[in-house]
Order: structure tokens, then C-alpha cells, then sequence
């Protein structure tokens, strides 16, 4: 499978063929992303939860990154870390 740019997408996001997400890498859209920092990190996994693009990479139940060809850069799961000393934190792009 090969992935396209979001420039490639058909204008006004009409779905032409259903399942075909991953063909395109959507992370250029951001203005900010998120960081991971893994010390801070309890792999309470409500990064993965809420994240409405599927972008928090989970291996064995815990967090191992951030899948940026796809993050939008919404800032969902660094709202939704619940830890003191925040394990997702925003920045500019």
C-alpha cells in the first residue's frame, strides 16, 4: 500500500472508497504536536483511548510513541493525561 499526502485527498473529504484512511498521511495538518515523555508516563493508556486519529503507538499495553504521519496535533491526549508531571506535553511545530 502506498500512502499519499493529505494534498492528494479529494476535495471537500468526500470518502470515495471506504477503509482507505491509512493511505494517507494526514500529520502535516498540525501547527503543534504533541511530546512524549516517557518518565513521566503510568501507561494509563487515555492517550490512546481519546485519540480520535489512531496516532499513540502501544506495544505490549504501554506507550512507546506517537505516530506523527497521522497525529493532527488536537491535543487530546495531552488534555486527557492524567499525571502530575504530564507524560504528553504540546509544542510548536
Amino acid at each position: 500500500m502506498t500512502t499519499k499526502s493529505w494534498r492528494e485527498t479529494v476535495p471537500g473529504g468526500w470518502i470515495t472508497e471506504a477503509g482507505n484512511a491509512l493511505e494517507y498521511k494526514t500529520g502535516d495538518w498540525r501547527s503543534e504536536k504533541p511530546v512524549f515523555i516517557p518518565e513521566n508516563c503510568i501507561n494509563c493508556l487515555f492517550c490512546w483511548v481519546f485519540c480520535p486519529d489512531d496516532a499513540i503507538l502501544v506495544e505490549d499495553g504501554k506507550m512507546k510513541g506517537i505516530n506523527y504521519d497521522y497525529c493532527k496535533g488536537c491535543g487530546i491526549c495531552a488534555r486527557e493525561c492524567p499525571t502530575k508531571k504530564k507524560a504528553l506535553v504540546m509544542e510548536d511545530e
